[in-house]
């Protein structure tokens, strides 16, 4: 690489561009998850009315994230795309911190959402047709994502107690300005060459691939086994008689955990589809363990196995999809595969919520179940992908962080 200064400056460039943009985008999601429900109380919302005004999106994403992934494909515009999302949340979060009453906020704040859910989706999707074409590994850039996400939610509580609670949105704001400066950083893609005016493929093809339909639902499975954690452990770990320094620090080990998996990620001699088994078997124990009252000394472990549960089943589910689409619908296998994933999270919250106000902790057994039913899942699509007579898009390399 020494001997081609050009092509070290193009692969660093691209990298360190998409690392920094990873970074900003997820501090809008640490700081927009403790802030914006804050805000709305502060704007004399009760909490079902803040309920249903960060639930209505949940639905309208669902047709919002396919459609802006379609479009990005058929016009060959992954950056393009990013960058115009990101300045129409911009635009949308900003309008949001003028709107007074129920209706005006959910109607204001579905748009903004709409605008800024695909964002993450297309990025993943720029994210590995750029770092493929330059050979370079996806969570090593990833990481920062998450690294960030860390020092935002860390950060977001020490502000709690410095801005005023209607003046919150105005840093969401800020932060939703900050991914879209550095989203115009972003190196723009070359061309694909299976993209010509005269040729889009169908994206029907995607949902006749049964390697595809089975990966995504192996992975939707596994990712909302954590509805629980994420909805009910912090009301669990306080009623345990955790303080919330412990509980943060459990949190951020979990996410400690992700980011030195991302940043082995190279190292790692699995297929996509055995990661996503890894992280099914990883999510079992985790939840298994969690339903029968785990001592306190056993949480760092059992958190630390997010990196499995979440980390492993997300590269194993990004590695196959980059693969598994024919050229020119890289986006929007991205986009189904997000689609089917939001819609388990979306079901698996509303039954966790259940499960748990009867069950208490040993409602985690059925975050066990859905585990071992995604890895059931993801065992048929490791069979069905070495087969001798799977076609060439179906097949996946050992190391998903190889070069095609």
């Amino acid at each position: 690489m020494s001997g081609n200064p050009q092509k070290f400056t193009d692969e660093e460039g691209f990298a360190l561009r998409l690392a920094a943009f990873y970074a900003a985008l997820f501090v809008t999601l640490g700081v927009q998850l403790p802030f914006l429900p804050v805000w709305l109380a502060a704007k004399g919302l009760d909490a079902s009315a803040i309920g249903l005004v960060l639930a209505v999106p949940m639905l309208l994403r669902v047709f919002a994230i396919p459609l802006a992934a379609r479009a990005a494909d058929r016009r060959d515009a992954l950056r393009g795309t990013i960058v115009i999302a990101a300045a129409v949340a911009v635009v949308g979060y900003g309008a949001l911190g003028f709107a007074q009453g129920l209706v005006a906020i959910m109607a204001v704040y579905a748009l903004a959402s709409v605008a800024y859910a695909p964002v993450f989706l297309l990025t993943d999707a720029y994210a590995l047709r750029g770092l493929d074409a330059r050979g370079r590994a996806y969570g090593p850039v990833r990481l920062w994502g998450s690294a960030a996400f860390i020092v935002a939610s860390f950060g977001a509580g020490a502000l709690l107690d410095v801005i005023a609670s209607r003046d919150l949105i105005w840093l969401i704001v800020a932060t939703m300005a900050l991914a879209a400066a550095t989203a115009c950083a972003l190196t723009p893609l070359a061309r694909s060459d299976a993209q010509t005016p005269a040729a889009h493929p169908s994206a029907g093809a995607l949902l006749r691939d049964r390697g595809f339909l089975v990966v995504v639902a192996a992975a939707s499975l596994v990712q909302a086994s954590h509805a629980l954690y994420y909805g009910f452990s912090t009301i669990d770990w306080h009623a345990a008689g955790f303080d919330g320094t412990t509980i943060g620090a459990l949190w951020a080990l979990g996410v400690i955990a992700e980011i030195v998996l991302f940043a082995l990620s190279t190292r790692l001699p699995f297929a996509p589809t055995a990661l996503i088994m890894v992280g099914a078997v990883g999510a079992l124990i985790r939840w298994s363990a969690m339903a029968l009252g785990p001592p306190s000394a056993a949480l760092p472990f059992l958190q630390s196995l997010h990196a499995l549960s979440f980390g492993a089943t997300h590269l194993g589910a990004l590695g196959f999809v980059m693969r598994a689409a024919p050229a020119g619908l890289a986006a929007t296998a991205q986009g189904y595969l997000a689609v089917a994933q939001g819609l388990a999270m979306t079901a698996a919250t509303g039954l966790s919520g259940m499960i748990y106000g009867r069950y208490g902790p040993f409602a985690y057994g059925a975050m066990a179940l859905a585990a071992a039913a995604g890895g059931l899942f993801a065992l048929a699509a490791h069979r069905l992908s070495g087969r001798p007579n799977t076609s060439r898009r179906v097949r996946v390399p050992q190391d998903i962080s190889s070069a095609g």
